[in-house]
Parts: structure tokens; C-alpha cells; sequence
């Protein structure tokens, strides 16, 4: 019997994790969007023309926006930006069976509440076995079936190592790990330094700023992750410093974007507004950035991003706070 894959998000990573899940011929992949027109669309032309242009969808994806399709799956993979998490899942509860498995493969935190995606959705969802895929996977290389190394972390480790089986390929290779928080905390921290590149980018500094911004800038990620009780370690591995690297030097990174736009003089309502991606970082810069003051942790680099997205604070003021900030040691 096949087993049924269940994908809610028809944005480039949903697309790209069909794409992969759907070369098993023991899987029955099916992809969820939001909305009816979305889903016609890539019915019609089975490429994600928009999110994913380049890549076609295997014939074997089901493609569909009734969520009662979905209520016989084996694992709901959920690839819904933060910003939408709750409120889709919230309309589409009742056809999630009670204890059905959830996969998250957002990265970001909520706003409102400072939660994970993990625990937005046992909120919404109820108890059941989490697990959260996380680490250096930009949609465009994946679908295009570049070789990948991601990690899967839940606490039910029987979870993970399930998910590792029926995730891995040729191209695309599944670490486990037990420390679910530090591995989502890892994912949505690395969008924050994402922007502090993309601005030194914008800015035309070169490879030593860029090499000095991700060791402080994990630094800073680790530090705070595991104040909230993530596992140190975590930090060191595909989650924490894989993702960082490739969200910092990438083309494909969204939230790098954001800063070199920033660098340029635009402003954030016209940066967002003229990208259909969820840069995940605007948001989660303002939830960690309060969290941290709350908390008393130090995260100079958040903070003078945070002041550059909220408070209007010149790109390059802010490099020059920080490069003067009072003499300390390293560690």
C-alpha cells in the first residue's frame, strides 16, 4: 500500500519537497493550496510558474485546494510561511485527523506569541507527534535536485528516523536530531543575519565583513537559542551554521534581499511589497529583538538590524555602531 504524503502550501518550498517526496513510487504525494485558483494553475501547466519557474511537477503529484483530500494521509508536512500558520490551520483543523503526525518546514517565529512553528501547531492542532526539517535548503536547488544535506529533529525519535527513511534520496540526504527547539530557533535566528549580510552586501563591503558578520552573528544565535533551551551543539550543525552560510551568501536568499534593498535606500513597506516570497526575517527581527531586551541577552547585530527595519536607522550608521561598540573579549 502506498503511503500518503500530505503537503499544506503550494509556495516554492511545498512545490520543491512534492518534486522530491514524489520520486518514491511507494509514496502518494499530495500538494494543498490555499486557494482554488492557485491550485488550477498548477494543474494547468504542473510548474510552479510563479515560485518555482523551471521545475516540473511529476504527473505523480496530486495537485488541490480540498483540504478533505488530505484526512487519510500518513504525515501532514506543513510549509506554510509563519505569518500564515495559524490562521490556515485554524480553517482547515477539522480535516487533520486527532494525532495525525505533523512535519513543519517553516522557519520563523509568531509575532504575537513568540512561538515555533512546532508549537503553533500542537496549539491549533492538539497533541500529536512533531517534527520540525530544517538546514541549508534554498526551493530553487532542491527542486532542480542539486545535492542537499537537511536535518529533521523530534523529540519522538522514531518520528524522525521515519522521516529520514521516506525523505532521503540521491540528492537530498536526512540527519537526525533530538532537539527540536534548537533546530527551529536555529531556522528563524539565521534570517535575522540574512538581512545584516544582504546589507553589507548592498553596502559593497567585502569578504572580511561578510566572514566577521557570520561568526558573531552565530555567535549571537547560539546564544540566544540556548538561553530559550536549545542544545549548544545544534548551533554547529546543518540547522545552525549550514543554514546561516547559505542564507548569507546565496542569490536565492529572500531575506538577503531585504538588505541589500535596505543598503540601496528603499524602504521596507516598498521592499515587501514588491516581492510575492515571505521574507520570513522581517517579522522574526522584531519578535527576537523584543524577546532578547525582555530577557536581557545581548544581540548587537539584531539589535541595529532591527533599528534599520523599524526605526528608519541608516544602513551604514549602524555598521559604524557596531564596528565601535566598547572592546571585549572574543568568546
Amino acid at each position: 500500500m502506498a503511503i500518503e504524503l500530505a503537503i499544506l502550501g503550494a509556495g516554492a518550498w511545498g512545490t520543491a519537497m512534492a518534486v522530491v517526496l514524489a520520486q518514491s513510487a511507494e509514496h502518494r504525494v499530495l500538494l494543498w493550496s490555499a486557494r482554488p485558483e492557485n491550485a488550477k494553475m498548477l494543474r494547468d501547466s504542473r510548474e510552479n510558474v510563479r515560485l518555482l519557474p523551471g521545475v516540473p511537477i511529476p504527473s505523480a503529484v496530486v495537485l488541490t485546494s480540498d483540504i478533505g483530500e488530505i484526512t487519510g494521509a500518513d504525515l501532514v508536512i506543513e510549509a506554510i510561511p509563519t505569518v500564515h500558520l495559524r490562521p490556515t490551520l485554524e480553517r482547515i483543523a477539522h480535516a487533520i485527523p486527532t494525532a495525525k503526525p505533523v512535519l513543519s518546514l517553516t522557519k520563523g517565529m509568531e509575532l504575537a506569541t513568540f512561538l515555533r512553528p512546532s508549537q503553533i501547531i500542537e496549539q491549533v492542532l492538539g497533541p500529536r507527534p512533531l517534527a520540525a526539517l530544517s538546514g541549508p535548503s534554498h526551493a530553487e536547488e532542491v527542486g532542480r535536485g542539486l545535492p542537499t544535506g537537511v536535518v529533521v529533529a523530534s523529540a519522538d525519535f522514531e518520528l524522525a528516523c521515519w522521516v529520514q527513511q521516506r525523505f532521503g534520496t540521491d540528492r537530498f540526504r536526512v540527519y537526525t536530531n533530538q532537539d527540536i527547539v534548537g533546530v527551529e530557533l536555529a531556522g528563524a535566528l539565521k534570517n535575522i543575519i540574512g538581512i545584516a549580510a544582504g546589507i553589507s552586501d548592498g553596502l559593497g563591503f567585502g569578504d572580511n565583513t561578510k566572514s566577521a558578520l557570520l561568526t558573531r552573528g552565530l555567535v549571537e544565535i547560539a546564544r540566544f537559542g540556548v538561553a530559550l533551551g536549545g542544545d549548544a551543539q545544534t548551533f554547529w550543525g546543518l540547522a545552525g551554521i549550514g543554514d546561516l552560510i547559505t542564507t548569507c551568501i546565496s542569490r536565492h536568499g529572500r531575506n538577503r534581499r531585504v538588505g541589500e534593498c535596505l543598503a540601496r535606500g528603499e524602504t521596507l513597506a516598498t521592499i515587501v511589497s514588491s516581492t510575492a516570497m515571505v521574507a520570513e526575517g522581517v517579522t522574526t527581527t522584531r519578535s527576537v529583538h523584543e524577546r532578547a531586551v525582555m530577557m536581557g541577552i545581548p544581540m548587537p547585530i539584531t539589535t541595529e538590524v532591527y533599528r534599520v527595519l523599524y526605526e528608519g536607522k541608516d544602513p551604514r550608521e549602524a555598521v559604524t555602531d557596531l564596528m565601535l561598540r566598547d572592546p571585549r573579549s572574543e568568546k
